[in-house]
């Protein structure tokens, strides 16, 4: 979806601004005598770092996951109430069998059916992101949610509509109450209830992850080969066990002819020249159950990707110095090297993740 400047303007200020005032207060508006923080009997999740992951970035101890927490943060990323009319959730595009993403469309459909122009990237081990969305508009995962619920092509709401909304609920003051010992309804715990509910969406049990592990799993010799590729190849961007070095990089795609709306990317958060066509390196974790591909999901296959890697990259002020060496463009790659290499993507596919009961609506 489009990320525009002003509306990261509006998130970082004026909604900054309301959820400050608010926290703390039922009717949304200013407490000058904030009602003091009600012990709360809950359940800790037990949610736990991958053997073979590194360290977390999201910082637990500013929001403790609990299993009321998480239940009432599944509840609200399933509801089309968080919408103008009831008719988008955030699990409308971000679907649990596309390991969280929106596989339907090239550019991601919101409410009214509006077209975006990007493509929505999955939902999976955002305890480890460090910014989200294409562009890196966001770089707090409590703040995520705001983004697309004020979006007009998006949810096309308030996030003082949806609290409305919300208090008037009877369903949500009760899990309120389960999760923070009181019904009184704040967007602080509106967001941190969303959040708690996205950490748990950790995907590490991929056939790669097994073998990583010495779990008892092997690869085919054919998935090896893509393995020790992908090592030479892409794992500079694509890097760790996260499978991105969560950078920006322009990758050279060419300007689609047929469109005169132009995508500068990072640029647009920025507005630095250098980030001008530079897009957030993806990770590549479940890519097999993702398409289509890039920001506006201009690839249907893993193979067009390759492709355009190994002869369509299209040179340009920005573009990121590993595809231009030698004196070449791209990454040179044999017709076996490509299927090699999606032979080995395809052990990146976690199908305990994308069929897990507790991450779909109940």
């Amino acid at each position: 979806m489009k990320r525009w400047h002003w509306l990261m303007m509006t998130v970082c200020i004026a909604l900054w601004g309301y959820i400050v005032t608010s926290c703390r207060s039922g009717s949304g508006g200013g407490d000058p005598d904030p009602e003091p923080e009600p012990v709360v009997k809950t359940t800790p999740y037990p949610w736990k770092k991958p053997a073979n992951f590194p360290d977390p970035v999201y910082d637990f101890k500013n929001n403790p996951l609990t299993r009321e927490g998480v239940a009432l943060g599944r509840a609200l990323f399933y509801d089309g109430m968080l919408s103008r009319n009831g008719t988008i959730s955030c699990g409308f595009c971000h679907q649990p069998f596309t390991a969280f993403a929106h596989t339907d469309h090239a550019l991601s459909h919101g409410i009214d059916d509006r077209i975006g122009t990007r493509n929505v990237p999955g939902i999976q081990n955002a305890a480890w992101s460090k910014h989200f969305f294409w562009d890196g508009g966001i770089v707090d995962l409590d703040l995520l949610a705001l983004s697309p619920i004020r979006n007009p092509v998006e949810m096309g709401d308030s996030l003082p509509n949806v609290m409305a909304k919300l208090r008037g609920s009877g369903k949500y003051r009760t899990l309120f109450e389960e999760a923070y010992g009181t019904d009184s309804i704040t967007s602080e715990r509106f967001l941190k209830a969303l959040s708690q509910f996205m950490l748990t969406l950790v995907s590490a049990n991929s056939r790669y992850d097994k073998f990583s592990r010495n779990e008892g799993v092997t690869l085919t010799e054919e998935e090896s080969r893509g393995l020790n590729l992908f090592k030479a190849k892409c794992s500079t961007c694509h890097a760790g066990e996260l499978f991105t070095d969560a950078s920006f990089r322009n990758n050279g795609l060419p300007r689609i002819t047929s469109s005169t709306f132009i995508d500068w990317g990072r640029y647009s958060i920025t507005l630095q020249e250098a980030d001008r066509q530079r897009f957030a390196v993806p990770s590549l974790r479940n890519v097999q159950v993702t398409p289509p591909y890039m920001h506006d999901g201009r690839f249907r296959t893993l193979e067009q990707v390759l492709n355009h890697y190994a002869s369509g990259v299209v040179d340009g002020p920005t573009l990121d110095p590993l595809l231009r060496q030698n004196g070449r463009l791209g990454i040179p790659l044999t017709s076996q090297e490509q299927a090699d290499i999606v032979a080995f993507l395809r052990t990146l596919t976690d199908y305990d993740f994308i069929n897990n009961r507790e991450f779909q609506p109940q």
